[in-house]
């Protein structure tokens, strides 16, 4: 597993949304995003491929097939791990 580097190298922006908005931390950065967005609707926003990451949500990891039932709430803290492949050819 590789730690992806912080948002602003892979163009985690922060955005204005249309309604409230609430703000967390992604791998360290404060990111604004949508009230009661779902940790699958971020994940799509940031364009991660879901089977190649996994997300911590406040020190605990959650299971992908809880990302659609997973609401943020203001000052949560995500980090979020990337799969790389590779290895001997």
């Amino acid at each position: 597993m590789e730690r992806r580097p912080s948002c602003d190298a892979w163009s985690c922006r922060r955005e204005p949304f249309k309604g409230e908005t609430l703000v967390v931390q992604i791998n360290g950065q404060g990111r604004d995003v949508a009230d009661k967005v779902k940790l699958s609707e971020l994940v799509n926003e940031l364009s991660l491929a879901p089977e190649r990451v996994a997300i911590e949500l406040n020190q605990k990891v959650v299971r992908r097939d809880l990302w659609p039932t997973t609401i943020l709430a203001d000052g949560d803290r995500i980090e979020i791990v990337h799969f790389v492949g590779g290895g001997k050819q």
